[in-house]
């Protein structure tokens, strides 16, 4: 007699075996994560601490790089002293950089203070978790732009690489100020984000993830926007946190990651679950088409099988699967199949069925049923296939959204029509392509 395991123990279970992908996939993996001298301030900045022991602790190499622009603002309100900027840059002049290493040095030391903890309410609470840190951006003036000299606000000029990663190598955690030196021994002030965006691609990080007070990018409409390529996240010139978004991506970085830094858990969440909570923005596209595999066959079975169970698709054994797998089309999310779909051709007829289209149920609703209605018909246009037949029970409304006319049994290849299942009594519908 089978054992039925209590809600909350098969919850468990199936919540860990969804993440082992993720910690599998993220282990010794380099993470660069940014966030604001806001972020240090809010009350949930030791959790958030916490979350990123537990990434070191599940064997990712992580690096830190720390805003620090209001406790700069702090400093100088103190002095009786006020910003000045231009352009978004702030012009930073002796009083400001005197203000600059105040502020880096009581960051650096409450971070540390935090990480010392190890991970707190758990057997590696006593466990010491190692920070290191050091000159390890080289960086060059702004200068004079414009008639406006910025003094000691400097830019990026290289990232020494090969030290970090020797820390890394360690099993330290890597703590990164957002100021740099010039080779003669100038201390500049330099943009968090702009350092971030170096450092992850002078280490060919895996990720870039920046914990923004947004917590993503958002439409016109103020949705979020889940996922963009690339080349997608270019079409937002006005967005200059996107701008570092897309360098990162040209230089290498395979992902970044814009989050909240006020959702709790937000950075667990974004990376140990498929969907995430913020913005993913990724040199190639995070979910497309592909023709399906033989190593396909394991999970396009575990899509079909709720609607084989609900009558709605014809139950397809491992071995018939095999033996079609060439016809199929898959919908592939971040290394998960979440769609499907078959093109049987009957060359003679100059006809196609389209069978077993499956979408996961929690991904319905952003057209994807449609996507790989019009990949297949561009696949049939081009095997010289002039008309698309489909037979349904329970869909035949939308494919006749689609423009599919219902038709009479007779019109199909006599091949379909001897398999046909008068039990069944599918309906027959066909579209011009």
């Amino acid at each position: 007699m089978q054992n039925i395991l209590p809600n909350t123990s098969q919850q468990f279970i199936n919540w860990f075996r969804s993440v082992s992908p993720y910690i599998h996939a993220h282990r010794g993996r380099t993470f660069v994560l940014c966030f604001s001298g806001e972020a240090v301030q809010s009350p949930q900045f030791s959790s958030l601490i916490h979350d990123i022991a537990l990434l070191k602790s599940l064997g990712i190499r992580v690096v830190l790089v720390y805003g620090i622009r209001p406790q700069i603002e702090q400093c100088l309100q103190v002095r009786g002293l006020q910003s000045r900027y231009v352009h978004g840059l702030r012009i930073t002049d002796e009083m400001a950089l005197n203000c600059v290493k105040a502020a880096c040095g009581e960051i650096h030391a409450e971070i540390e203070s935090f990480l010392s903890m190890g991970l707190s309410n758990s057997p590696s609470t006593n466990v010491c978790i190692n920070t290191a840190s050091g000159n390890f951006i080289t960086a060059r003036p702004v200068g004079v732009r414009e008639g406006v000299d910025y003094c000691y606000t400097g830019e990026v000029r290289r990232v020494d690489s090969a030290t970090i990663t020797r820390r890394l190598d360690e099993g330290c955690i890597v703590l990164i100020s957002p100021i740099g030196y010039s080779p003669t021994g100038e201390i500049f002030n330099l943009l968090a984000e702009e350092v971030a965006t170096a450092v992850a691609i002078a280490l060919k990080a895996a990720k870039w993830i920046y914990l923004s007070e947004q917590g993503g990018i958002f439409d016109k409409h103020g949705q979020l926007i889940r996922q963009l390529t690339r080349f997608e996240a270019q079409c937002f010139d006005s967005n200059r946190d996107l701008s570092y978004a897309v360098r990162a991506c040209q230089g290498g970085v395979q992902r970044v990651h814009f989050v909240s830094r006020q959702i709790e858990g937000s950075l667990l969440l974004e990376l140990f679950t498929r969907d995430g909570v913020g913005t993913l923005i990724s040199t190639d596209s995070f979910e497309h088409l592909r023709k399906a595999t033989i190593d396909d066959v394991g999970s396009l079975l575990e899509l079909i099988e709720p609607l084989e169970e609900e009558g709605i698709l014809v139950r397809r054994s491992r071995e018939k699967l095999e033996m079609e797998i060439d016809h199929f089309t898959v919908q592939e999310r971040d290394g998960m199949i979440i769609g499907c779909a078959a093109l049987n051709p009957f060359i003679k007829e100059k006809m196609a069925e389209l069978a077993c289209l499956v979408v996961h149920k929690d991904y319905h609703g952003a057209n994807r049923g449609s996507a790989l209605l019009a990949f297949l018909e561009c696949e049939a246009r081009q095997l010289k296939i002039t008309q698309i037949f489909v037979l349904t029970t329970q869909t035949a409304h939308w494919f006749q959204e689609r423009k599919f006319i219902a038709a009479n049994l007779d019109l199909l290849p006599i091949a379909k029509r001897t398999l046909y299942n008068y039990q069944r009594n599918s309906k027959v519908f066909i579209k011009q392509v």
